[in-house]
């Protein structure tokens, strides 16, 4: 993950499709496909976001390495899309409760679709960071960029050429070894 971005390299709308169709590509619960992505490639764009997005007067050192990104794509899911997906007839569910899904797959499938960009971005090279909004400014990012009712905001990959490497926990904190990962058949066996 990457959270310093150079901001006089810019990343072309072409390669924002390639990683978007990418994430149209992502596992989708009933095939609902209940996600949308914004991209905000235009500096007044990035702007309108990071106003909204932002707890006002915040100026601090991962704020101002993030927000140089180039690129942005907001991850919203649609949970109404899943609702009435699941209310059709090959599923069976007609009373559309959210109490159904002890995970909301909404979220899970649009965030298995950042993951995809993720992985395209390094594949072509770019730096890449997803990052979550705070919820209290939830809203006023739906509003900023006019998005449909009942949409949240999962999260937002940052995209562009890296300009430094950051010291810090994620450098410094080893990554877990497989055999205190993997439990074959139940916890406790490796």
């Amino acid at each position: 993950m990457v959270r310093r971005f150079d901001p006089d390299v810019p990343v072309p709308e072409e390669v924002v499709r390639e990683l978007a169709a990418l994430a149209v590509r992502a596992p989708s619960a009933g095939f609902t496909q209940g996600f949308d992505l914004v991209a905000l490639l235009a500096p007044a764009d990035r702007d309108r976001f990071w106003a909204a997005a932002s707890e006002p007067g915040r100026t601090d050192a991962w704020l101002r390495g993030v927000s140089a990104a180039p690129a942005l794509v907001v991850f919203l899911s649609d949970p109404g899309a899943y609702l009435d997906r699941y209310a059709e007839p090959d599923k069976g569910w007609t009373d559309r409760s959210p109490d159904r899904w002890p995970i909301p797959y909404w979220d899970t499938d649009t965030a298995m679709a950042a993951m995809l960009v993720l992985l395209g971005a390094e594949d072509r090279g770019l730096g890449a960071l997803f990052f979550g909004v705070p919820g209290p400014r939830h809203a006023a990012v739906l509003e900023a960029f006019g998005a449909p009712a009942g949409r949240r905001v999962v999260g937002v990959v940052a995209l562009g050429t890296e300009a430094a490497r950051v010291s810090g926990s994620s450098r410094t904190r080893r990554r877990r070894p497989l055999d205190e990962v993997l439990h074959l058949g139940r916890f406790g066996v490796s």
